[in-house]
């Protein structure tokens, strides 16, 4: 079914935790954009993350949630990082076609060090690693694997890095993720989480159009302004790259203002919001079959108080069994 677009003021805001598509003609642009709120807060809270380590993974949320909405096929995209740092480990997955779900491994002792010494930018944290992307199609397909380094740049820049590495077409990727504290409707304290995205990519009908920007010192480097590159795409970066942070994650802003403030005097269209939801893949089945795939000796081992108890790490869920129940059948 084709995709309805709108001018702004047709429709109701997207809002929250809905992904919007739009297009931007007059500069050969389409792309993605999104605020997360409750869906993001209630995967952050449910684990008590620390401020730096629930700020991280809510980037990479983000992120996912941009490039998992973009496939065509029933499926999961996954975004993972491994690293070196007080955050060794982030991980979330969309699987199609609307369920995220996240999770972030860290050193406590090696994250209160670096909270005390103030080096707590995402590229500190992470420290050197690498960032996968990974798009799964099922049981029919191999998974497809995209690598980029951690490199001490930001999410952002790596996501750019990941684009020209892998679908060479020129790409813009702005993160933002923030912390609110107000009031309920009851006058209480309230503490929660936001975080806002968005992707832009130079589509030109033209393929020669998309020339990818000279390696800086190459022969065609120019400085500011790569030899070669299209004037509608220096223009469209040059636009996304005025987003301040407040701006993405700003709940009186909205995806559809934000767009229409970047974008109005070309001309932007916005689509039909796609909504996500916190929504985990475990289940009771899932867990038994795996561990009925254990040795006697390991279900023994797994036991406690005579019982085995397995918890999801993404949704915090914990099922228990008793061990007649993984025995095999006679």
């Amino acid at each position: 079914m084709a995709e309805a677009a709108a001018a702004l003021g047709q429709f109701d805001f997207a809002g929250d935790d809905h992904v919007v598509p739009f297009q931007v003609e007059g500069l050969d642009v389409r792309g993605r954009a999104v605020q997360l709120g409750p869906m993001l807060d209630a995967i952050l809270e449910r684990h008590h993350y620390p401020a730096p380590v629930a700020r991280l993974l809510a980037e990479v949320v983000v992120l996912t949630v941009l490039l998992g909405t973009s496939l065509k096929f029933d499926g999961k995209f996954t975004v993972q990082t491994k690293g070196d740092g007080p955050v060794d480990l982030l991980v979330a997955d969309f699987s199609t076609p609307e369920n995220v779900r996240a999770y972030a491994r860290f050193d406590q002792a090696l994250l209160n060090k670096a909270i005390e010494s103030g080096e707590t930018e995402p590229e500190q944290l992470l420290g050197k690693g690498v960032l996968a992307f990974t798009i799964d199609q099922g049981k029919f397909s191999q998974p497809y694997q995209g690598i980029v380094a951690l490199d001490g740049t930001t999410l952002e820049e790596i996501a750019g890095v990941y684009f020209r590495q892998s679908e060479q077409i020129p790409t813009r990727v702005r993160l933002a993720a923030a912390e609110l504290f107000d009031r309920d409707d009851a006058g209480k304290p309230r503490h929660r989480w936001r975080a806002g995205g968005l992707v832009a990519q130079f589509l030109p009908e033209a393929p020669e159009r998309m020339r990818q920007p000279d390696l800086h010192g190459g022969d065609g480097d120019t400085g500011n302004r790569p030899h070669g590159e299209d004037d509608a795409w220096v223009e469209a970066r040059s636009l996304v790259e005025t987003i301040d942070a407040d701006e993405l994650t700003d709940p009186l802003v909205g995806t559809e203002r934000l767009l229409f403030r970047l974008f109005h005097e070309r001309g932007v269209r916005v689509y039909e919001p796609r909504a996500v939801f916190d929504r985990c893949s475990c289940s009771r089945d899932k867990i038994k079959g795996v561990l009925k795939g254990f040795s006697a000796e390991e279900i023994e081992a797994s036991q406690e108080d005579g019982e085995i108890a397995v918890t999801c790490e993404f949704c915090s869920t914990t099922y228990r069994f008793e061990p007649a129940e993984l025995q095999p059948a006679e």
